[in-house]
């Protein structure tokens, strides 16, 4: 096999994939690297069969709503079809062939092993050498980070990867962690007739959210009787014969048959050998300008740039490492307006700055609030909606939205208004403008916009 190429991409996850497509798209001979499945986390263990799951625990929610609102229904929730679903459509029973022949017909060479640098336009993969003639492009992702509690070593628990493969519901179930990972799997699993338990050390859930929307999802999820714990630390963990107990900081603990941790992620950089790339083994990320170059010949997106866990940052990073590399014309990249959704239900979106964030910048705020229980579409949607509320965050200053959250149904589709309204400075007088539409969520944002004292 030859051994030097145009580009060579380190990482096959969501963000490598768009650089590895478009730059073979463009005539580039390509090598791809990957120490595991083509595609990453997000096709196998995250974004994909995760809203599998999170689809068929909705509908066992709606379902138990229809004596509310329709008539009565018996429900029986069984795994199985979920867990079939998540083998056969999702992941292809974690194969990723027909990934690895995509890549292949457009001309790259796919690789699999574990990569490190010999030089800066060098590296290994399992013995054999390559080297860039144009580049090469870090995309090494995340894994589960496992936090330093006492015991946890000694007993067997679950990361996002092992909920998501598998096939029986644990009677039981505690969840350290209580951000999206968390918060979905434990909605899931509780939804499923687990008995759930989530402890969050942050005084709310969805730490990087806005607290509003932490507790109005703690509400919902303790109206369905998960037991959600905040402002504590898990300090020990235990085997007992039926599962496992955790000791919290505030002298309780909880007991459940399976362990989830859930606490965020770790980058996946200490193999690479950074220093024979002349870059800091140490660093906590890779730093990136807002072209995704490192160095010159050395780009990197997703995770490892300490941007933003999301799958549409790795993929909008992606677009723009690509662009650069072929020196295409491109705009830099710009987070101002960076999107995120937690698909529990009821879903939580947000998109700019926090209101602590706005004001740690500097920013003389305002914000607005609006209960999306309160809105025609609310009220007329019933159970699911109540506990809904948007928040904006406005720089009073300047006249324009720099951050805003919404809790609801769909919230996530709503989020599309509010996220072109920070991407482009529209002033908050145009917002007040628009004709929204009634009844629809959306109308939310117009309830918190009354709000604003600007």
């Amino acid at each position: 096999m030859r051994t030097e190429f145009d580009v060579i991409v380190i990482g096959m996850g969501v963000g490598g994939e768009e650089v590895a497509g478009r730059t073979a798209d463009a005539g580039l001979d390509v090598l791809a690297v990957e120490r595991q499945l083509i595609g990453g986390e997000c096709p196998y263990w995250g974004c994909i069969p995760s809203k599998m799951m999170l689809r068929a625990a909705h509908v066992l929610a709606e379902a138990r709503r229809v004596p509310d609102l329709a008539g009565s229904v018996k429900v029986e929730p069984d795994w199985s079809p979920v867990a079939q679903r998540i083998r056969e459509q999702a992941t292809d029973s974690w194969d990723d062939i027909v990934a690895v022949q995509r890549h292949e017909s457009k001309g790259s060479v796919v690789v699999k092993g574990e990569a490190s640098f010999t030089s800066p336009t060098e590296i290994e993969v399992d013995g054999g050498g390559y080297s860039a003639r144009r580049g090469i492009v870090i995309a090494t992702g995340t894994s589960p980070a496992i936090p330093p509690i006492e015991g946890l070593s000694e007993v067997e628990f679950w990361t996002n990867r092992e909920a998501i493969e598998t096939k029986e519901v644990p009677s039981s179930l505690v969840v350290v962690g209580g951000g999206a990972v968390g918060a979905e799997l434990a909605q899931v699993f509780a939804r499923f007739g687990a008995s759930v338990t989530i402890v969050e050390m942050v005084d709310h859930l969805l730490p990087p959210e806005e607290p509003e929307s932490g507790e109005a999802l703690a509400a919902a999820l303790r109206s369905e009787g998960v037991d959600v714990r905040t402002g504590v630390v898990a300090t020990r963990v235990e085997r007992v014969s039926d599962g496992v107990t955790v000791y919290l900081s505030d002298g309780s603990s909880a007991a459940g048959e399976k362990l989830l941790v859930a606490t965020g992620r770790t980058l996946n950089l200490a193999s690479l050998n950074l220093a024979a790339a002349g870059l800091d083994p140490e660093a906590r990320w890779v730093e990136v300008d807002e072209h995704m170059r490192v160095t010159d010949g050395i780009w990197a997106v997703g995770d490892i740039t300490g941007k933003a866990l999301f799958t549409h940052a790795a993929v909008y990073q992606g677009r723009i490492a690509a662009a650069d590399i072929l020196d295409q014309e491109h705009e830099p990249a710009d987070y101002r307006a960076l999107p995120r959704v937690t698909f529990t239900d009821p879903e939580v979106a947000g998109v700019g700055l926090t209101e602590k964030d706005a004001r740690a910048q500097g920013v003389r705020v305002q914000t607005g609030t609006g209960k999306t229980s309160s809105s025609a579409r609310g009220w007329l949607h019933g159970p699911g909606a109540e506990h809904g509320v948007t928040k904006l965050v406005a720089d009073a200053d300047e006249g324009i939205l720099v951050g805003a959250s919404t809790v609801g149904p769909a919230a996530g589709e709503v989020l599309g208004l509010l996220l072109l309204a920070v991407k482009e400075r529209t002033p908050i007088a145009h917002l007040r403008e628009l004709i929204y539409p009634y009844p629809t969520f959306t109308r939310g944002i117009e309830d918190a916009l009354q709000d604003l004292d600007l």
